[in-house]
């Protein structure tokens, strides 16, 4: 049977947005007025509010020929919904724009508005506007992110002090090799098109890039047991990269475990299939979407208290520099393109 498909134009830009947005719900007490006239109003009730914007292009952030769209509008949401995480608020709005071509159908957005939609649930958000437009050249997105924080409660990159801990949420390099697999997986397609992408028991790592979650459990804890990070970060670029970004903004140095990195089983296994050393996957992967925070030495004993809270290392002078300690016992400058320093050591 042929599936249905409704070209675009045939609604026109605004009976578009009416079609997408027709069964928006709100969540929150704060979204006074929605979707559907000039501007949403949104009352934060004394708090402060906290915006983070973010934009997703077709041939550079995502390839559609192994992102479906329903994933790909999940992933749009949460990857801003990390950013308000990383300031310590509770993610409330999001907007959404789209600029399309016609090789899009309605059906075809339709699909990706459920993603939209399913993150919105997942994480009590309300979607309270948004922009349609055309592309000449492939799919736009564009997503931006309100949230909320009790005064002054915010946590920034620059707090980080010298002897604070440095921890981090969850496993990482998992997304980047995800992303190695599919790309494989796409070539062997493209040379022979009968056969099928060999994706079992791949489930952790296709997952962690093509539908990666937001940490608001993590930040919904440290509130309830009253940990106030000195600076945090989400996990876009690579812990390498974040880190030095916290080092750089607070003035410090640091040094980092690599036996404390977290890494998944099913992860490191795919590293040593594909060649590549885990802990490299997880310095310059990316697009964990994971919390990387400091905590003074004070709450030790209650940040161990969480399964999925790492140590990996303490903050520095910083005239000590940034330092890696490996498993073979020597120290590297933490770089955030540290791929050779190590590579050279795992072959030598």
């Amino acid at each position: 049977m042929e599936e249905q498909r409704t070209e675009i134009a045939s609604l026109g830009e605004f009976g578009l947005i009416d079609h997408l947005t027709m069964n928006n719900e709100t969540r929150n007490a704060g979204t006074i007025l929605s979707v559907g006239d000039d501007a949403a109003v949104i009352d934060q009730f004394g708090r402060q509010c906290v915006i983070s914007t973010d934009m997703l292009i077709e041939g550079v952030h995502f390839d559609l020929m192994y992102t479906p769209l329903k994933h790909l509008g999940y992933k749009s949401v949460v990857v801003n919904l990390s950013d308000i995480c990383a300031m310590m608020a509770t993610p409330t709005q999001v907007t959404v724009n789209i600029g399309i071509s016609n090789r899009f159908s309605v059906e075809a957005l339709d699909e990706f508005y459920e993603g939209i939609y399913a993150a919105c649930e997942r994480y009590n958000v309300d979607l309270v506007g948004g922009d349609t437009t055309t592309s000449e050249k492939g799919f736009i997105i564009s997503v931006t992110a309100i949230g909320e924080v009790a005064p002054d409660k915010y946590v920034t990159r620059s707090g980080a002090k010298n002897g604070d801990l440095l921890c981090v949420t969850g496993t990482l390099g998992g997304a980047y090799l995800g992303l190695q697999l599919l790309e494989r997986e796409k070539r062997i397609f493209l040379d022979s098109p009968g056969v099928q992408p060999d994706l079992q028991n791949r489930a952790h790592n296709v997952g962690r890039i093509l539908k990666p979650e937001a940490r608001a459990d993590i930040v919904s804890w440290l509130q309830e047991k009253e940990i106030m990070p000195t600076a945090m970060i989400d996990i876009s670029d690579g812990l390498s990269s974040e880190i030095l970004h916290i080092c750089r903004q607070s003035g410090t140095g640091c040094v980092l475990y690599e036996n404390k990195i977290p890494i998944h089983d099913e992860s490191r296994e795919l590293a040593y299939e594909f060649n590549i050393d885990p802990t490299m996957c997880a310095l310059n992967g990316g697009e964990d979407y994971e919390l990387l925070f400091t905590v003074r030495q004070e709450d030790y004993e209650k940040i161990t208290a969480h399964t999925d809270v790492y140590i990996i290392g303490y903050m520095t002078a910083p005239e000590e520099g940034t330092k890696l300690h490996t498993k073979g016992g020597n120290v590297h400058d933490l770089v955030a393109q540290g791929w050779n320093a190590l590579a050279t050591e795992k072959n030598s």
